[in-house]
């Protein structure tokens, strides 16, 4: 019989994030993550056998904070609503960890976590009336949208209290004549904050998605 496994993957997830949130991906390596398990490096091998596997126990650990709203498997009406509550929940557990965001980016983990994420937001988007290459451009764009919102809103405006901030300043402080649209989204980036700029762009998204679907 086999020996029974020190680590749970939701435990080696759990501590690989909270590593990557405390000192960035920079202080997460098999060393510190070891040390944080109160075990030696060469024991994660048994478990995490290389630095992509590393990287992928983090994307999983905030893949697996996605808590819709809303229920799975609503009627073929109700797939609006399902997607948008899938998205939100997907922006609120990534943008909680703004460190992670370049690996969610770039990396892919096969894990059933991510596997049951990717899966729930196809089926959302198939209850439109989509399939083949029109689902898998939907999934594209959608995916591509709330990963690139976050990726954005790590730029120095994405917390801006104020007009005070100094990126806000050194827009105003461009020739008006030549760049007026960037000092005016300068300034309106400080007073509408990262959350309320997310749901306006899901709108925007949303209301295309609608406009695709093709009559039954």
């Amino acid at each position: 019989m086999a020996p029974k496994a020190r680590f749970t993957r939701a435990r080696l997830q759990e501590a690989a994030l909270a590593l990557a949130d405390a000192e960035g991906l920079a202080g997460l390596s098999m060393r510190t993550l070891a040390a944080a398990l109160g075990t030696g490096p060469m024991t994660l091998y048994n478990y995490v056998k290389d630095r992509d596997d590393l990287d992928a126990l983090v994307v999983e650990a905030v893949l697996a904070e996605v808590k819709p709203s809303r229920p799975r498997g609503g009627t073929a009406a109700d797939w609006q609503a399902e997607v948008r509550a899938l998205v939100e929940a997907t922006w609120r557990a990534v943008r909680g960890h703004p460190n992670v965001i370049p690996l969610i980016a770039t990396r892919r983990t096969l894990h059933e976590t991510t596997l049951v994420w990717a899966e729930d937001l196809l089926e959302a988007l198939a209850r439109s009336g989509r399939s083949g290459a029109d689902l898998l451009v939907a999934f594209r764009t959608v995916t591509g949208f709330v990963i690139g919102f976050a990726q954005a809103q790590l730029g120095p405006l994405s917390e801006a209290p104020t007009g005070d901030h100094p990126d806000v300043a050194r827009a105003q402080a461009l020739p008006a004549d030549r760049f007026p649209r960037l000092i005016e989204i300068a300034r309106a980036a400080t007073r509408l904050g990262p959350d309320r700029e997310f749901r306006s762009g899901l709108d925007i998204l949303m209301a295309g998605l609608a406009a695709g679907v093709r009559p039954a």
